[in-house]
């Protein structure tokens, strides 16, 4: 899974880019920031996601083929991309919904370096779309669906993180079932072999007469 196609590269300097809403001054991605954690680099991108005016979609993520663990991340608007209906061959027709994807391509990717420092790679600032910053009063007027999204998007975050746990529960359960396997193999074989011995004993007598 490819997470950098289709995604534009702002160039910006190795300072902060600033946006001003009202008296409010909001620190912009830059190409190059860093943070400690995938965890610092969500709650930055999502305040400053708040602060223009939009809200915050964790995105696609690319493991290691190793040890699975996260090595990028991308962090888009919940605008992005486009809603696909799926036809419903079971039971009644269902009520068609307003979507809230409008093909929006605002973004910032984030890749953890030899550092474990996760740096940012891509930012797309631009949206395809009316922002409602956090410091105008005109954002009250985000809706629920837009809401409801966030909180769904976090819960799906944490669902995220109890399956890497479960996942690495069970991998070390099999890794110890691996083990007491092998070594209740090793412990047979041994004891057939004590057995052959003795059997091999006790015929000797019988084929010296």
């Amino acid at each position: 899974m490819n997470l950098e196609t289709g995604a534009a590269t702002i160039d910006c300097s190795a300072e902060s880019q600033l946006v001003a809403c009202e008296d409010n001054v909001v620190r912009e991605p830059f190409i190059g920031m860093e943070f400690e954690s995938e965890d610092a680099a969500k709650g930055f991108y999502d305040d400053y996601a708040k602060r223009v005016g939009f809200i915050m979609r964790i995105d696609q993520c690319r493991r290691s083929e190793v040890d699975k663990r996260i090595l990028s991340r991308r962090l888009s608007c919940n605008k992005q991309g486009y809603y696909v209906k799926m036809k419903n061959h079971y039971g009644p027709p269902r009520k068609t919904r307003t979507s809230t994807r409008e093909g929006c391509k605002a973004m910032m990717l984030v890749k953890v370096n030899k550092s474990d420092k996760w740096v940012v790679t891509r930012f797309v600032k631009e949206h395809t779309h009316p922002l409602i910053a956090s410091g105008c009063s005109s954002r009250n007027a985000m809706d629920k669906k837009d809401r409801r999204i966030l909180e769904l998007s976090a819960e799906l975050e944490h669902q995220d993180k109890l399956c890497d746990l479960y996942r690495e529960q069970l991998i070390t359960f099999l890794e110890s079932v691996e083990q007491q396997m092998e070594l209740l193999s090793k412990k047979i074989e041994v004891a057939v072999n004590n057995v052959k011995e003795i059997e091999a004993e006790v015929q000797k007598p019988s084929n010296n007469q």
